[in-house]
């Protein structure tokens, strides 16, 4: 039953002070349609009263040596374009009741010009300096516009004032900065006191919470930065929350609601297996395989996320509980994202699966590859081998997805690179056979925030050692002037049995991106630099027959360099590939990068990744966000490919790398539902709140794990605020 504060908060904007029906409309066209809806259109930033100074008083810190950034609130007196040569800029004049300054440009010179009228008022913040002239001087300020009255105000009484985004549907309504901020005033005071709490009292208790009510009130209208701190602390905190409610939710219906299957060490199957392999696990590998033991002997259907870097001996394990399965008379997946590796992941278990047959005679393992690609009759073969269960393995692509497959005792799914596949992808495949066991597999690296998120529902084990023969990858960066040399260091090493990939970004020639293309440097090195070496092309565009047949080759040494373009990425495994040159290595991204140096160095030889790109840009770490705030969109591009290189060049851990592609890249839309089904982040940041994601993660997993019904009285306002805010999410919390 609603209650008569939601009813009121649930009226049209257009009953507040100074909207109406036309300016109601412009709101709604925004998402803004009620009361509430506006209560919780946050501002995007604050100005603050720290380091508010007068002109006058500005210049005389600058005086005595002040290197800091500081705040000056004036009214613009006049503006004008400065051309000198081909360079221009452009200046405005400033003033306050004490004294005149002046704010410059050197970029967006036509854009400035128009923002800055004689007459408004603007706070200006930076680093100021003092010209030859001895001026107050503001290069690239930051600057908010902000009314006569609220000039006099802020100064006057020390305000904190809010910015709020002005889209251009409230523009077009007649909403400006000035009027946005009233309306919602008179919002936050007629209406902010009717809200309902959304957390328990024992929550906000325990977490030091500030109120819902006060919260509202003072991310709007703060009366002290104290206050506003605590204001954020709070919404990010609610926020994750509710989403690691969800992900509570996903895992204990997984593990409490679904009926798994027990399986047990039977025969000598699995420990014949380990006899036949050519190398010792690592402690780490075992370590994992006794977690994933114990899952398996559980009732409860395992669900969990195997983390490990390129080389780090993934696939044995998951191979490994394959068996196990098969010696309780279950069939087990492995689903690949592409063809090739599925089919290179088909082959290597099949000769491992030989050997096996050597020592244990009782009973033989038998696999089966389906792929979408395959002929109509060898996949016709391989459906039949499906349903009739003679298949204890099978591995294939997106092909098991299909209607058509049937298992007829799915015990365990394994799927790579499972960040190449979305959760109703996966709920499809688990859907073929009795809650099957799923272990899902990443060589990419998850930052640890991103785990306790995304991936928050899965169980976590990690292989953080490599094998015992294996030396870590020499990174090198270089510019295209090095080209010769390094030509000249692979043809060298090729005497001595090393083979080497020489990768490109793209297939055919691109006028846009000006890359090289594989197929015209193939013929320029083959008949070039490279022309007394054996030289293989391999593609997107042919199809995964003719890939395998050039890996094959490569595999046997009848290509000394395979020319390639990013399909090797993900899984191919060429012992004696040591050398890996990348060119235009600045447009890739950074787990790109890694995967590809992961294909090398699969042997005990030491392995070279050497990065080729126009120019060896060097990252400053003197950069700071201001800084970055106002270069190019391209100058900022090359400052963050800088900084991949760099760290290509400085480590070799993939967790490492992967918290810094983080924070380069930001989250994205890892919380869409396609992938997850949680909802998008408002309020929090992945990168910035590791923190409050942790707390946020105890307090909702130990509520889920005493009251996994939410049926107690203490959880009446969680419960009742995930059916009103999360019922779209709530669904996904049934898929694992």
């Amino acid at each position: 039953m609603i209650s008569e504060n939601e009813k009121i908060l649930s009226q049209s904007v257009q009953f507040l002070k100074s909207v109406g029906p036309k300016r109601a409309e412009a709101f709604k066209k925004i998402g803004l349609g009620t009361i509430r809806d506006l209560l919780f259109y946050f501002p995007f930033k604050h100005l603050d009263r720290t380091n508010i100074l007068t002109a006058s008083k500005a210049y005389g810190h600058m005086v005595n040596g002040f290197e800091g950034e500081l705040t000056v609130i004036g009214k613009v007196v006049d503006k004008d374009k400065i051309r000198a040569g081909r360079k221009e800029w452009m200046k405005v004049q400033m003033r306050d009741s004490s004294g005149f300054f002046e704010c410059i440009w050197f970029q967006g010179i036509n854009y400035f010009y128009s923002v800055f009228n004689e007459g408004d008022y603007f706070a200006v913040s930076g680093k100021p300096s003092l010209t030859k002239f001895g001026n107050l001087q503001f290069a690239h300020p930051d600057f908010d516009r902000i009314s006569e009255d609220e000039s006099n105000s802020f100064l006057n009484t020390g305000k904190i004032i809010p910015f709020y985004r002005l889209p251009k549907d409230l523009k077009s309504g007649n909403i400006g900065d000035f009027s946005l901020r009233k309306i919602i005033s008179y919002a936050v005071e007629g209406y902010a006191d009717k809200l309902e709490e959304t957390l328990p009292p024992e929550l906000i208790k325990e977490h030091n919470l500030s109120g819902l009510v006060e919260s509202v009130k003072n991310f709007h209208f703060p009366e002290s930065k104290e206050k506003l701190n605590a204001a954020v602390f709070r919404f990010k905190f609610e926020e994750l929350f509710y989403l690691e409610l969800l992900v509570a939710l996903r895992k204990h219906n997984y593990k409490s609601k679904l009926q798994g299957n027990s399986f047990t060490i039977k025969t000598s199957l699995v420990p014949d297996f380990l006899r036949i392999l050519p190398f010792e696990l690592t402690r780490s590998q075992l370590s994992v395989l006794s977690e994933i033991r114990k899952d398996m002997e559980s009732n409860s259907p395992m669900n969990r996320l195997l983390q490990g870097d390129v080389g780090s001996g993934k696939t044995i394990v998951a191979l490994i509980a394959m068996l196990i399965a098969s010696d309780n008379g279950f069939q087990a997946v492995l689903m690949a994202p592409t063809e090739i590796l599925a089919d290179q992941h088909a082959k290597n278990i099949s000769e491992l699966l030989k050997k096996l047959s050597l020592v244990h005679k009782s009973r033989q393992i038998k696999l089966s590859l389906l792929l979408g690609g395959q002929k109509k009759s060898q996949k016709e073969k391989s459906l039949e081998e499906n349903e009739m269960s003679e298949a204890d393995i099978i591995v294939g692509t997106h092909a098991l997805f299909e209607e058509r497959v049937k298992f007829k005792n799915l015990g365990l799914v394994i799927v790579d690179e499972q960040h190449r596949f979305g959760v109703a992808q996966r709920a499809r495949l688990q859907s073929k056979g009795k809650t099957p066991d799923v272990i899902v597999m990443s060589a990419t690296p998850i930052p640890r925030t991103l785990s306790m998120t995304a991936y928050g529902d899965l169980d976590v084990s990690v292989i953080d050692e490599l094998p015992k023969n294996r030396r870590p990858v020499k990174t090198i960066l270089r510019g295209e002037s090095k080209l010769p040399d390094i030509y000249k260091f692979i043809i060298d090493k090729s005497k001595v049995g090393y083979q080497s990939f020489i990768v490109y970004p793209l297939v055919e020639e691109s006028e846009k991106l000006e890359l090289k293309a594989a197929e015209t440097y193939f013929n320029e090195l083959k008949d070039g630099y490279l022309k007394d070496l054996n030289i293989g092309l391999l593609h997107g565009r042919m199809t995964w027959q003719e890939k395998e047949e050039k890996m094959l080759l490569f595999l046997a040494k009848k290509f000394d360099v395979l020319i390639a373009t990013t399909v090797i990425e993900v899984g191919i495994d060429i012992p004696d590939a040591n050398i890996i040159l990348i060119n235009d290595a600045h447009r890739f991204g950074l787990s790109q990068l890694h995967q590809l140096r992961g294909r090398v160095g699969r042997g005990g030889r030491q392995a070279f990744c050497i990065l080729v790109t126009r120019d060896e840009p060097a990252a400053s770490n003197s950069k700071n966000n201001l800084d970055l705030e106002y270069l190019s969109p391209s100058k900022l591009e090359r400052y963050k490919s800088a900084i991949r290189l760099q760290t290509m060049v400085k480590h070799s851990d993939g967790f490492k790398i992967a918290e810094t592609d983080l924070k380069l890249r930001g989250p994205g839309n890892i919380f869409g539902t396609e992938q997850s089904g949680f909802p998008e982040l408002k309020h929090a940041s992945i990168v910035e709140d590791a923190n409050i994601i942790t707390e946020a993660k105890k307090a909702a997993f130990k509520l889920i794990d005493a009251d996994p019904h939410l049926k107690e009285e203490s959880s009446r306002v969680v419960r009742k605020n995930l059916i009103e805010h999360y019922s779209d999410n709530l669904r996904y919390a049934k898929i694992a």
